[in-house]
């Protein structure tokens, strides 16, 4: 096989914002500021050259699965239920920015012609309970996947993929740091958006070695937020030193504790987190599903998207 083959087109940023010239810029700074994650330096042009570019390649792919649906009409000969939603995954690291990407592209979508019904499910709402965690002795491992209910999440999807006109999923309140009671209600969506750390991850093999199913294998298009590890574990020092300030200094807050802090012993407590659970599921667990996506955006040390891949079809 020759070197320069790839199943990969890989774009540099110059080249994929020029699939987007003459687009009209979306939103607002007052909008986009609304969206933009805790030390994010996302803007204007960033949304411009990386994200209308994708948000375009998305609906032209949803664009296709509606005429594969009534080119299985006419093969089957008889009409087909209702086209069920299109469904992305959106996958990365802790601290990465995949938060902002998934509301911006929300926003994005929904804003495309006929105005799509667009949800946002975060997998963080399909964390175990806390007490579960502590029952389990993974407390520590949260965010890891045995930290999750995958059965529930892999239900969730299904019923989308199944046609199912109301869904629910739990909510994650970030304040208490645990799953609430509360329910997010999506009636009928055209387009569901599951973002979190583990949401590419293969399929487990069950107990008689047969292969079971990932979520994943409902993705109608997948995009992986990539950067440099020594970069990641940067941001994620600078946001946690801003929660400090912040989130943490509420007194309901889960982490009250780092509030009083100080810039020393916060910065080396941050550190100690990430070496020994956000670096450790990065490597283990989060890295290893890139190649898995459809698409991967790789921010450069400014958080600023540096290249596009894409899987080729």
């Amino acid at each position: 096989m020759s070197r320069d083959l790839s199943p990969y087109v890989e774009l540099e940023r110059a080249a994929w914002a020029e699939l987007a010239r003459g687009a009209r810029q979306p939103m607002t700074e007052a909008e986009l500021e609304k969206l933009r994650g805790l030390g994010e330096e996302l803007d204007l042009d960033e949304v411009q050259q990386v994200y209308v570019p994708l948000t375009q390649l998305i609906v032209l792919r949803i664009r296709l699965a509606e005429t594969l649906h009534r080119a299985t009409e006419r093969f089957l000969g008889e009409p087909q239920p209702e086209r069920v939603p299109f469904i992305i995954g959106l996958a990365g690291s802790v601290a990465v920015g995949k938060s902002t990407t998934a509301r911006l592209l929300t926003e994005l979508l929904a804003n495309q012609e006929k105005s799509p019904r667009v949800a946002l499910v975060t997998t963080d709402g399909f964390l175990f309970p806390n007490s579960e965690l502590e029952r389990r002795g993974i407390l520590h491992r949260k965010g890891f996947p045995e930290s999750y209910d995958q059965k529930a999440l892999l239900r969730f999807v299904m019923a989308a993929k199944s046609g199912a006109e109301r869904l629910e999923a739990p909510i994650y309140d970030h304040l208490t740091y645990n799953v609430t009671d509360e329910r997010l209600v999506i009636e009928r969506p055209d387009i569901i958006i599951i973002e979190g750390l583990n949401v590419l991850a293969p399929p487990k093999t069950r107990g008689d070695g047969s292969p079971g199913l990932a979520i994943s294998d409902f993705f109608d298009f997948s995009v992986y937020v990539d950067a440099s590890s020594r970069d990641i574990k940067k941001w994620y020092i600078s946001r946690f030193l801003k929660l400090r300030a912040t989130a943490f200094a509420n007194p309901a807050s889960y982490f009250h504790r780092y509030s009083t802090l100080t810039d020393a012993e916060a910065n080396a407590r941050a550190e100690e987190l990430w070496d020994t659970i956000n670096w450790p599921n990065l490597r283990e667990n989060i890295a290893t599903t890139r190649g898995r996506a459809g698409a991967v955006l790789r921010k450069s040390s400014d958080h600023t998207v540096e290249w596009v891949r894409l899987r080729k079809l």
